[in-house]
This record gives structure tokens, C-alpha cells and sequence, in this order.
């Protein structure tokens, strides 16, 4: 018995012996990827692949998963040669597969709709009895990229005098996960801590459904530079196999800073300016917020001074002064305004002039101006001359009339000024024609009309000598300023010689007419007086016609009672129409005179008469 004890011990410390033997030469190669990325709410696989050194009669396959709250571990899945098992009561329950993968040795775990709380390690565990175990891992990592960034900047200003950084602008990245990071830029230089210069404040939440708020505070001192710089920040999140980023909107802040340089301009008018304009001068500092300004003279409003009216008295240099509030330190800009102007035309002679004919004269004009002037002198309208002398040279009674000059300032066309003088040329009578004798022939009976125009001043008077006709009358006589013309009816009953003299202190001037009977001409008068006879009714009734328009238009026609028509004319001595009709025992004769206006006419409204007998 004792023999046959020693023998089943032998054999079975024999059998142990082969056992670990076999076991430490049979073993498992294990294939697992250190980890897999996913999206929240894909699929996920993880591969686990193995090879047995020595083919196993069996084998099992489990799947276990680390709790995040403990280190311990909980199977999700069982399975063998038999059976495949998906544990009940775990988070994976009803969410994953195990699946052979082709025709290699492993199995692929499939998660489906992954969650955040995923995100563990899975194991994978092979047992092949005596063939050899082995076991490999694999970290499910879950990625979910957060909302747009979104910045908010301080309203307030930023003085560039504080001593400490101050909080200019805060930045908020929502709902990510893994939890984003935040950078800050100035312009596209990004910004990190800096003692006394750069702090970054960040405040990391977890919600309640695993995602991940971050929210960052910027703290910059500032300086005037920062005036015109975005800001602006940066959120970098990872995703499956890459690093992402999305940038925020740029933001301005206001930065104050003191004022170091004020300007003074003149912002209207545009140009140069004159007397009566209204100026308006600004003035400005580079200063943020603008610091209230003060002008060495009145009638200013905040940044702006008005002068209106001016005259060149408001000329001179203009100063505009700030105060900083920050650093009571005080600055000044000027700007010199210039006030052009043009006094009024200054002509010698003055008013008026007389000269003789043929004599000289040379006429001035100046007007005091702080430009350059231009004058041109004009006479009825045209231009006669350029500079501010005028020459008039050996005058006659053309030279006479109003001169008027006319100033400007090229460079300002506002300025303009003029003056005028009156030059009146003295002498003898003259009369066109007078050195030759006015021949013509009529018709016996006939009335003939004569007409002489005598020029001169002093003003002439016309007289008048017919020897041949006792039957002559004088019919009209009219003076404008430089002339006087006369008109006289002559009847021809046998040849007539006529004689016209002018006469002033001055001198006599005469002119001569003869008048001889036409033997072709009978003294028949039938068609001749018929044609006058109508032509002067056409005209007295169009003068009659015109006179009564005029007054109607004026209201100066009433009808009474009988139907009769009242006229009512006023300054009946002014521009008259004359109508005057001569007849004898033989003949009906009328002759149609248009008045000629008494009022004194420049030289412009100068009219020659020389009028042939009307027949």
C-alpha cells in the first residue's frame, strides 16, 4: 500500500511537472490598437486580434470595460465555441456586437450611437485552456467639437494711463469635449501672459451632460496704438485624428489717451475769403475722448468758431487750446486767416466832365484791394478799353456819354466794384450833311416835309428861312441831351429855297434846301392824297387801337351808365403821340409825327434824324 501511495504521488507530481511545462511553452500573441477616436453618436469598432502557438480543442472570448468611478473592471460580453453572451445591466447592454474579423483570428467589438460616459478602456480577454490565455487593451477616446466662439468686448474706454492691465474683452467656447482650449489675438499676433502686461483669465465648467464650457478673460494694458487693432480669439478642439480651430469675430475697444497735437483749419468757405463771407474755423486734437477747446476770441461753439460778416479787420492768427483732463497738460494750435476785400471804384474825373471837341482827356479808375485787380471800361454796353486808364483823343460829339468801369479780382470773383463818368463834348452846331445843298423836285401843290438834327452842346437852337412858298409852318421841335431836331411843312407853288440854322454860344452851323416844280408832275393830287389819306387812317387807328389796350391793361377805362367810354391818361406830357392834319381849299393832307420824348437820354439812346421830304 505504501508502494502503490508512492507511485500516484510520483505520477501525479510527474503529471504537474508536464502541465507547467506545457503551459509555459503554449501561449497567445494579442493585437490591439492603443486607441480608437470617434465622433459622439457614430459607430465605433475595436479590433482584437490573436494567435493560439498551438491550436486549442476550445477556447472563450471575453470583453470587460473599466468603470470610470473605480479601477475595477465589468464584463460586457462573453463567448465560446457554444455561445455568444452580451451582459445584461451594463451601459453597453442592447449597444454592441462581437464580430469575427475576415479570415484572420480576432473578433471586432462594434458600440453603437456612442456616448460621452464611452470614453474608457475596453479590454479583450482570450482563454484557450491549455493552449494559453492573453489579454490586450484598447482607450475609446469620444469627440464632440463646441459651439462658434463667441466674444464680447468692454464698452467702457480703456485709458492707456492705468497702471495695471485692464479687462478689455471676454471669450466663450460652449459644449465640447474634450475641453477646448483658448488663445488670444491682437490683430494676427497671438498674445500670452505677460507680467504687468498680459493676463488671461480662464474658468473651465463641466455641464451636467459631460460637455465642457470654457470661458476666457482678457487683462491687456493698453496703449494708443490699440486704438485701431482687433482683438480677437482663438478656440482649438480635437477630432478624431486632427486638432481643429474656429476664430471669433475682430473687436475694437476704445482706448483714451491724452491729447498731444490740436490742429486749426478753416472749414469754410472753401477758398479764399472776402469781406461778408461767413467763416467757420474748426479745431481738433488727437486726443480720445476730444478734451473741451478754448479760442483766444468769442462766438465759438465746442469745436467750432464762427465769424460772420467779416471784414479784413477779423484778419490775423486764430488759437485754439485743450486741457487734458487726465494730465492737466495744456495744447495749442493756430491758423492765420487772411480777409481779402476790394474798396469801391475811385474815377477822375469825377461824375461828369466837359471838353471841347478835339481835345484830349485820359480818365482813371483805381479800386484799393488786397489781390490783383482787373478793370474794363465799357460804353452803352460795349467795351471800349482795358486797364484803369482810359484815353479818349481828339473828342467829337461821339465821344460823348456815360464811361463805366468795372473792377474784379480774377483770383476771387466774388470782389467786383465800378464807377462811371459823364463826358460831355462842347462846341458849334454840326450837322450831317450841312456842307452840301439837299436838291429834290415835286409836284406843284404838294406839302414836302424838311427835317434838320443839329448836334452841340451848349444845346442849339434851329431856326428856319423859305423864300419861294408863303404857305410853311413849323411842326415839330425836339431836344435830347446832345441834339435838337426841327421838322417844318413846306407847300411847293413855285421853286422853294430853304434854310436851316443852328445856333448855340458857340457857333452857327447851316444847311440848305432846294425845292423845284416837276413839269412831270401835274398838279393833280387825286392818287397822291387818296394813298396819304389812307395810310395816315391805318395809323390812327392802330395808335388809337394801342392807346386803348394800354389803358384798359392799366384800368384806366370805365363805362357809365350811357355806355360811353371814359379815358383817363396820366403825365400826358411824357412820350405824346402828335397827330397834327393841315388841309386847304384844294387838297386834304395829313402828316403822322411821332413825339419825341423830352427826358435827357445818354449817349446810347442818341438817334440821328435826317428825314426826306415825305411826299
Amino acid at each position: 500500500w505504501d508502494s502503490f501511495r508512492l507511485v500516484c504521488w510520483l505520477y501525479k507530481i510527474l503529471t504537474g511537472v508536464l502541465c507547467l511545462l506545457f503551459a509555459a511553452w503554449a501561449k497567445v500573441d494579442m493585437t490591439m490598437e492603443e486607441s480608437v477616436e470617434v465622433y459622439l453618436g457614430d459607430s465605433a469598432g475595436i479590433p482584437c486580434q490573436y494567435v493560439f502557438s498551438e491550436q486549442p480543442r476550445a477556447f472563450m472570448i471575453q470583453w470587460f470595460v473599466r468603470n470610470p468611478s473605480s479601477s475595477s473592471r465589468e464584463r460586457i460580453y462573453y463567448g465560446d465555441n457554444a455561445q455568444q453572451i452580451v451582459d445584461d445591466g451594463t451601459d453597453f447592454t442592447g449597444r454592441i456586437t462581437v464580430s469575427n474579423v475576415g479570415d484572420k483570428e480576432g473578433v471586432l467589438l462594434t458600440i453603437q450611437d456612442v456616448q460621452l460616459t464611452d470614453e474608457r478602456e475596453f479590454f479583450c480577454q482570450v482563454n484557450g485552456m491549455a493552449a494559453g490565455n492573453g489579454e490586450g487593451k484598447t482607450h475609446l477616446r469620444v469627440f464632440d467639437p463646441p459651439m462658434a466662439p463667441v466674444i464680447e468686448g468692454v464698452h467702457a474706454g480703456i485709458s492707456v494711463t492705468n497702471e495695471l492691465p485692464s479687462k478689455i474683452a471676454s471669450c466663450e467656447a460652449r459644449n465640447g469635449f474634450p475641453r477646448p482650449n483658448i488663445t488670444w489675438y491682437r490683430g494676427i499676433s497671438p498674445l500670452t501672459p505677460t507680467h504687468g502686461q498680459i493676463n488671461v483669465v480662464i474658468l473651465v465648467t463641466r455641464e451636467s451632460s459631460g460637455f465642457y464650457t470654457v470661458q476666457s478673460e482678457l487683462q491687456y494694458k493698453v496703449a494708443k496704438e490699440d486704438k485701431d487693432v482687433l482683438f480677437s480669439c482663438e478656440v482649438s478642439y480635437y477630432v478624431p485624428g486632427a486638432v481643429r480651430t474656429a476664430e471669433s469675430k475682430g473687436i475694437n475697444i476704445t482706448v483714451h489717451y491724452p491729447t498731444t497735437v490740436v490742429e486749426l483749419w478753416k472749414e469754410s468757405p472753401q477758398g479764399l475769403v472776402k469781406e461778408g463771407d461767413t467763416v467757420e474755423i474748426r479745431c481738433q486734437g488727437d486726443g480720445n475722448p476730444p478734451p473741451p477747446f478754448t479760442f483766444n476770441r468769442e462766438q465759438a461753439s465746442d469745436d467750432t468758431l464762427v465769424l460772420r460778416e467779416v471784414t479784413r479787420g477779423d484778419s490775423g492768427v486764430y488759437q485754439c487750446r485743450s486741457l487734458d483732463l487726465d494730465t492737466y497738460e495744456e495744447v495749442m494750435g493756430d491758423v492765420q486767416l487772411i480777409v481779402h476785400y476790394l474798396d469801391p471804384a475811385l474815377v477822375v474825373p469825377k461824375d461828369s466832365e466837359i471838353m471841347f471837341k478835339g481835345e484830349s482827356l485820359t480818365a482813371t479808375c483805381n479800386a484799393l484791394s488786397s489781390l490783383e485787380t482787373f478793370t474794363v471800361w465799357f460804353k452803352n454796353g460795349q467795351q471800349v478799353g482795358t486797364g484803369h486808364m482810359l484815353f479818349l483823343q481828339d473828342a467829337t460829339y461821339d465821344t460823348a456819354g456815360e464811361y463805366v468801369c468795372e473792377v474784379t479780382v480774377p483770383s476771387l470773383p466774388g470782389l467786383h466794384t465800378s464807377g462811371s463818368v459823364h463826358i460831355i463834348v462842347q462846341g458849334a452846331p454840326q450837322m450831317k450833311d450841312a456842307d452840301r445843298e439837299v436838291e429834290m423836285e415835286e409836284g406843284a401843290g404838294k406839302w414836302v416835309n424838311l427835317s434838320c438834327e443839329a448836334h452841340a452842346h451848349p444845346l442849339p437852337t434851329i431856326s428856319w428861312t423859305v423864300t419861294g412858298s408863303q404857305s410853311w409852318r413849323e411842326v415839330l421841335t425836339s431836344a435830347t441831351e446832345h441834339s435838337t431836331i426841327s421838322l417844318v411843312s413846306v407847300k411847293v407853288t413855285s421853286d422853294i429855297t430853304a434854310f436851316c440854322n443852328a445856333t448855340n454860344e458857340m457857333g452857327t452851323e447851316a444847311k440848305s434846301f432846294s425845292i423845284s416844280i416837276s413839269a412831270s408832275k401835274p398838279p393833280s393830287e387825286g392818287n397822291g392824297v387818296i394813298i396819304v389819306v389812307v395810310i395816315i387812317c391805318i395809323l390812327l387807328l392802330a395808335v388809337l387801337a394801342s392807346v386803348l389796350y394800354f389803358l384798359h391793361k392799366k384800368g384806366k377805362i370805365t363805362c357809365g351808365r350811357s355806355g360811353k367810354q371814359e379815358i383817363t391818361k396820366e403825365n400826358p406830357n411824357k412820350d405824346g403821340i402828335v397827330v397834327e392834319m393841315k388841309t386847304d381849299t384844294k387838297t386834304e393832307e395829313a402828316v403822322l409825327l411821332k413825339g419825341v420824348s423830352g427826358d435827357k437820354n445818354g449817349p446810347s439812346n442818341q438817334v440821328t434824324m435826317n428825314m426826306k421830304a415825305i411826299r
